[in-house]
């Protein structure tokens, strides 16, 4: 908190407006949160937005650690995670294929927390995040105001916790949706299905 404080306060406020705008813009994590609301209701939905907004606190302590440099430095390195992520995401998007259609009674908490895990090892397994965090958050630094590391760090906590809000808004709005259109059935599932697969073959072939 106190490092926070010593930001200029209008580079804090350039930082906090671009994140904002950053919340807004669709994305991967917002496609990923809105396929588990509809998938699994309001419950999920923001279960997988605080997953999301949890894993990208893990890229933030790779870009402090300097790690993500590491990987953006090694294509191969890159490359297997990329692979790995987009494998993940192709598992989802066959699991959600053939899943049963939602009950009802809307998801328990075993859902909300599987749906909580995916949301956090979707964003982990996505070494794009690691570089766009490296690209973003590097710019509103200031050497002169302490080490490179600490700052970086209480400027991803900012961005993950400003997340927070958006994301579970998109979850529960995608929930809220797909309560109403339960009577769908499979179709809900199936939407989740082509979303993450869309998302796989992005990360496998951008």
């Amino acid at each position: 908190m106190d490092l926070a404080l010593s930001f200029d306060p209008v580079i804090l406020a350039g930082f906090i407006a671009a994140s904002i705008a950053l919340y807004l813009t669709p994305g991967a994590d917002m496609m990923v949160i809105s396929a588990a609301g509809a998938a699994g209701g309001m419950k999920a939905g923001i279960a997988a937005a605080l997953g999301v907004s949890l894993g990208s606190q893990f890229h933030v302590a790779l870009a402090a650690a300097g790690v993500a440099a590491l990987i953006a430095a090694h294509p191969l390195a890159y490359d297997a995670l990329r692979l790995i992520g987009a494998g993940y995401l192709a598992f989802l998007a066959w699991r959600s294929w053939h899943a049963r259609p939602p009950g009802r009674a809307g998801p328990g908490e075993a859902g909300a927390w599987r749906a909580f895990r995916r949301g956090a090892a979707t964003n982990i397994l996505n070494p794009k995040v690691s570089l766009f965090v490296l690209a973003f958050l590097p710019q509103f630094v200031d050497p002169a105001r302490g080490p490179i590391w600490a700052q970086i760090a209480a400027l991803g906590l900012i961005f993950g916790l400003g997340s927070v809000p958006f994301n579970c808004s998109y979850g529960a709005l995608a929930g809220v949706l797909a309560a109403r259109l339960r009577r769908s059935g499979r179709l809900l599932n199936r939407f989740s299905a082509v979303v993450f697969g869309g998302l796989a073959a992005r990360l496998a072939f951008d």
